[in-house]
């Protein structure tokens, strides 16, 4: 039976759309494979990795009727990859192996039995579902996901803190030393109020396949929660995961209130200077010193072999001299991953946080821990 038959652009598309979770290495081998259920003339492609399964649907040619089968993802993706986009491809089914054409080239793919590949249990229980624009979800993403904590023992703060009440969605990420808070107004009101941790991967997989179309009808993405679910669909796909347990951090009591020195300066100047003086910290201590002192700011740096690098950058303040110390990269992450022009930075002392902000909005806030140097 021919499963599939169309041009290699459409196939390769709709495999990398669900193939980003699979693990090349895994303990259970048949999650490497991408599961293919045909329906009529509809195709079906899951993939899983126990916590997170995707799921897509599209009308890819071939012949009609009932079949399924696993093969391997990355395997198909990678001889994809090698022929051309208009090259028309097919992939039909011979006992217990899969055969991919594609002009004069054929190849051979060992399956595995679909009756054994694990699909995620789906929670009996989801919540009432609401839609955003994709593209606010994927901005908002962006503004927070550099913060996450990568394997951290406190496993709460491997993900994102995603809070929907009212109109408003809140996006909250901290690996313990820098916090980053987002949030955006919607047009719809959300039936009542989630607060979940969405895992890393999750994430970063959402950030890979949100689109970031605007205008009229842009397109949105559909939610549903559970107790330890979560449910996503967008763009012909279905997205269950996991969610992370325990308690998030309480973020309203890390973002300073009270500051009372402020310096707002363009992000590209500063951006430029921390990435010159970053040049001379050591690798595992990435110390930069900031000095602010009314019309001055001075960045500076040094490292074991006695260099040193220093900076001036001309600025409009007039409140308190202040020496800080802090790790170079969490200035530079927050600062590449803005888009305004100017940023706002507020300081107390040399051994308070620093708050980093966007002049005249409240929707985005980066707080960042001081480091002794």
């Amino acid at each position: 039976m021919i499963v599939l038959k169309a041009t290699q652009d459409k196939v390769l598309a709709v495999l990398q759309s669900v193939a980003g979770i699979v693990e090349r290495r895994h303990t259970l081998p048949i999650l490497a494979n991408v599961l293919i259920k045909k329906t009529g003339n509809a195709l079906q492609l899951t993939t899983s990795d126990l916590e997170i399964q995707i799921r897509t649907t599209a009308e890819l040619g071939g012949d009609t009727g009932d079949f399924t089968t696993t093969v391997g993802a990355r395997k198909l993706i990678d001889i994809l990859k090698t022929m051309p986009g208009d090259q028309t491809v097919s992939l039909e089914s011979q006992q217990a192996k899969m055969i991919l054409k594609g002009g004069k080239s054929r190849f051979t793919l060992q399956t595995l039995p679909a009756e054994d590949f694990p699909l995620v249990q789906e929670s009996a229980a989801f919540g009432p579902a609401f839609s955003v624009p994709q593209k606010a979800l994927k901005d908002l993403l962006g503004q927070v996901s550099f913060s996450m904590a990568v394997q951290d023992i406190r496993y709460y703060l491997n993900g994102i803190l995603f809070v929907a009440e009212g109109n408003t969605l809140s996006l909250v990420a901290t690996d313990g030393h820098r916090l980053a808070f987002a949030s955006a107004t919607l047009d719809v009101e959300v039936p009542i109020k989630q607060e979940v941790i969405l895992p890393r991967k999750t994430v970063l997989e959402l950030q890979r396949l949100l689109s970031d179309a605007g205008g009229e009808n842009q397109p949105v993405i559909e939610m549903q929660f559970a107790s330890n679910q979560a449910k996503f669909t967008f763009g012909g796909m279905e997205f269950v995961t996991k969610l992370v347990e325990g308690k998030f951090p309480d973020y309203n009591r890390v973002i300073p209130k009270n500051h009372t020195n402020s310096v707002t300066l363009g992000r590209a100047p500063l951006l430029a200077s921390l990435q010159r003086t970053a040049i001379m910290t050591s690798d595992k201590f990435k110390g930069v010193r900031l000095s602010v002192e009314p019309g001055t700011l001075r960045v500076a740096s040094n490292n074991a072999e006695q260099e040193e690098a220093m900076d001036e950058l001309d600025i409009d303040y007039g409140g308190d001299t202040i020496e800080i110390g802090f790790n170079v990269t969490y200035l530079i992450d927050v600062l590449t991953n803005m888009s305004q022009d100017m940023v706002k930075i507020d300081l107390q002392d040399g051994n308070s946080s620093a708050l980093i902000t966007i002049p005249e909005n409240d929707s985005f806030k980066y707080v960042v821990m001081p480091m002794r140097i």
